[in-house]
């Protein structure tokens, strides 16, 4: 067995240069990727809360129905089986955004001019803006397409 045989016999592993050169592509690539997987991560937590806010005000609808058409002051009546009629709660807990904090809820509604209940989320931030800054609201596109 000739020397250079030998050589090649023990050289199985791979060199640190090999080893660095791998790490530095991972890190490019993950430094393109991430940015890219964080702006979504929060556009989904947006477009989350947006459907719970949308899915609240139709459970506040669905109770005004058998109430001459008039939304529930509060959240907690939407809690409670109807006296009237003794059906079941039309919510079982207070509706949460996509960070899992409780959404606001407002009737009669003093943010905007409509008579619909107002519904909005803290945000991302979490602090009760009244419905400005980072929170979100149903009634933002109402202002828009007026």
């Amino acid at each position: 067995m000739t020397r250079r045989q030998q050589i090649q016999r023990k050289r199985r592993g791979f060199t640190l240069i090999e080893i660095l050169i791998v790490l530095a592509i991972i890190g490019v690539i993950a430094a393109m990727a991430v940015p890219r997987l964080i702006g979504q991560q929060e556009q989904a937590n947006i477009k989350a809360t947006q459907v719970a806010i949308s899915n609240f005000e139709k459970a506040a609808e669905f109770w005004a129905i058998p109430n001459n058409g008039v939304f529930p002051q509060s959240v907690e009546v939407m809690l409670q089986p109807d006296p009237k009629t003794n059906a079941s709660p039309v919510l079982d807990k207070i509706p949460t955004d996509a960070w899992g904090n409780p959404l606001n809820y407002e009737y009669p509604n003093t943010k905007a001019n409509t008579d619909r209940p107002a519904i909005w989320s803290n945000g991302k931030n979490m602090q009760n803006e009244n419905g400005s800054g980072d929170d979100i609201n149903n009634w933002a596109d109402l202002a828009v397409s007026r």
